[in-house]
């Protein structure tokens, strides 16, 4: 009899345990995945379910590997997981909107457009002087990130060069996008590149990119050459998944995407022809030889 109370007793305890609610979820990723939805998506979350996400940066590769290390519950990331990457190959990427990368210059710079070919040649120290771009007769100061993984850095590689371990060249290096852009508000001959949702909160100039600027119709229709996915990171592994994978599921609905919208981003399933597309650019830049 004693015997049998035990094994009750620890069944009970065992099934308040399983079902002990999940009060809050964890996320950590890049600034622009946070800017673009997730404080919106959050906020709106909490108010419908009472589970509290909370918010920290570190950028792209971060979020994916606290993630995998079951350190986060949920990731933030503009780049999809490297492979083959055995730090990274455990967590699930769900795509949920779409960004622009967008060149971004200091506010009295005179300078308005920027063809991709004067991009590429700028980032390979090829036009190094502002002149050469209709501007001032000023050095160009470039901008960049540390490292070839950040999800700016990373995206730019693959979607101008189709290279990801392309070198560019630059001595003004920065260890993630919040400081580079601030660079370029404060410096009159910066130039950078960022993404759009992050670009938008800062006091600086975006160019048009072939003429075309980077606005929500263009970004959605294709005809802004630099969009990418931004993603949300699961892990199956984590013990509070099944709360993870509500929150995305509810990222990715109706009144998910209608807050995306209301951030001026396009939701990623209001745009699934941009995959065929970009499809086409990388094989037309690897054509080339980019």
């Amino acid at each position: 009899m004693k015997k049998l109370l035990l094994f009750c007793t620890l069944v009970f305890c065992f099934s308040i345990t399983q079902a002990a609610p999940v009060k809050e979820l964890y996320w950590a990723g890049c600034s622009i995945t946070k800017k673009a939805f997730m404080k919106s998506l959050a906020q709106a979350y909490e108010k419908q379910t009472g589970i509290k996400i909370h918010l920290s940066g570190g950028g792209a590769t971060k979020g994916i590997r606290q993630v995998a290390k079951l350190q986060k519950d949920i990731g933030g990331s503009c780049r999809f997981k490297l492979e083959p990457n055995e730090e990274e190959k455990v967590v699930d990427m769900h795509p949920v909107a779409w960004d622009a990368l967008v060149v971004i210059v200091n506010k009295e710079n005179p300078v308005k457009t920027i063809s991709m070919e004067q991009l590429r040649k700028v980032y390979l120290g090829k036009i190094t002087n502002w002149k050469e771009l209709g501007g001032n007769d000023q050095p160009i100061d470039l901008m960049i990130r540390k490292g070839k993984i950040s999800g700016v850095g990373y995206t730019l590689r693959r979607l101008v060069f189709v290279n990801a371990d392309i070198e560019f060249k630059s001595s003004h290096v920065f260890p993630s996008t919040g400081p580079l852009e601030k660079a370029v508000v404060a410096n009159k001959n910066a130039i950078g590149v960022t993404g759009i949702s992050s670009a938008r909160k800062r006091d600086v100039k975006m160019l048009a990119l072939d003429g075309k600027m980077p606005t929500y119709e263009n970004i959605k229709k294709g005809r802004y050459e630099l969009y990418r996915p931004l993603y949300l990171v699961s892990n199956i592994n984590n013990p509070n998944n099944h709360e993870v994978l509500k929150f995305i599921r509810f990222a990715q609905s109706k009144k998910g995407r209608e807050i995306i919208r209301k951030n001026k981003v396009v939701p990623y399933f209001d745009a699934l022809n941009l995959l065929a597309k970009q499809i086409q650019q990388d094989l037309q830049a690897y054509k080339k030889g980019y």
